[in-house]
């Protein structure tokens, strides 16, 4: 019982990730994409910094700044990617496809600490490759073609990747919470000035009292409250049951738009999730679970480690 409870605070931290991709889905039909995530990010960020502040001022370093700055554009470029892919797909493949990212970071991490990823990344990417096709692709057998939304969605899991792979090297030696301030603040700001040079901001009578719920949601709930239930729960729980119950975010994203945005989901697209989300299963799981010496090497434990570390910067 003593976990019982921190197990439960990861599991309600993926159902409010799993619902904010319905609400995004109605925000973005009214505010753009950049100037979207910049309110968001910069409104998550001013209350984290009143939380935190006795942290961030410790933080006022040239290190700090130059370390949040990079995490802060990735995070940017991450979510303002994953929107525009959000407004041209539905919730359910958006969640999915963000999904990806599990897989990607062993291969990122490849790149940096010249590690190779284990026999199971590469079977969870073959997976994950298959189960990309029966969602993603459209047409006729001789004439596939990747829909924008989707594509951009899986350009999003790239950075998102990215962004976990700087977060695990800046965290050795910085305070991660202050890093999650700089980062929302910065990402905050990227979209400020990319919505003001390339898109146009609507009149103010499109803001609804539900466009404001939806704000609310995801600036407090979704981003701050979510992100304290997942540290607390991420400090109690080891690490194999809690990237299990972390993948659950994907599931309830396509559960949340059947049930509320009206998504249909075909034969097609149910064994589609079902191999992206084994491939999410075999990348977290197993390279834990196996007593194989070849699996259980430093390079599958630490990109353990980057993923459980660094989820906390995700949402």
């Amino acid at each position: 019982m003593g976990q019982l409870k921190y197990k439960l605070l990861i599991v309600a931290a993926t159902i409010i990730w799993g619902l904010s991709f319905v609400f995004m889905k109605d925000a973005v039909d009214v505010l753009p994409p950049a100037w979207l995530i910049g309110v968001r990010f910069m409104a998550t960020g001013i209350i984290l910094a009143c939380v935190f502040h006795r942290r961030l001022a410790a933080a006022l370093t040239k290190t700090y700044l130059v370390r949040g700055g990079i995490i802060g554009v990735l995070v940017f470029l991450a979510f303002w990617t994953q929107t525009i892919g959000l407004a041209y797909t539905t919730p359910g493949k958006n969640a999915f496809l963000t999904g990806t990212y599990c897989v990607l970071v062993p291969f990122a991490w490849w790149l940096f600490a010249r590690r190779k990823p284990t026999r199971y990344n590469l079977i969870a990417a073959v997976l994950c490759v298959a189960g990309i096709g029966l969602v993603s692709l459209q047409g006729s057998a001789g004439d596939l073609t990747l829909g924008f939304g989707d594509a951009m969605t899986l350009v999003c899991s790239v950075f998102f990747a990215l962004h976990i792979v700087y977060v695990s090297k800046f965290t050795d030696t910085c305070d991660v919470m202050a890093l999650t301030v700089y980062q929302f603040l910065v990402g905050g700001a990227c979209g400020l000035i990319v919505g003001a040079c390339t898109e146009t901001l609507p009149a103010a009578s499109v803001i609804t009292p539900d466009f404001l719920w939806n704000m609310a949601y995801l600036v407090v709930f979704a981003s701050c409250l979510a992100l304290v239930f997942q540290n607390v729960g991420l400090a109690h729980v080891d690490p194999a049951p809690a990237s299990l119950l972390l993948s659950l975010e994907s599931v309830f994203g396509v559960v949340f738009s059947v049930l509320l945005y009206g998504e249909v989901l075909s034969l097609k697209l149910v064994c589609g999730f079902a191999l992206i989300f084994g491939a999410i299963l075999i990348s977290e799981m197993l390279p834990l679970k196996s007593k194989d010496a070849d699996v259980v090497d430093q390079a599958a434990f630490e990109t353990e480690t980057i993923l459980d570390d660094a989820l906390a910067q995700m949402e």
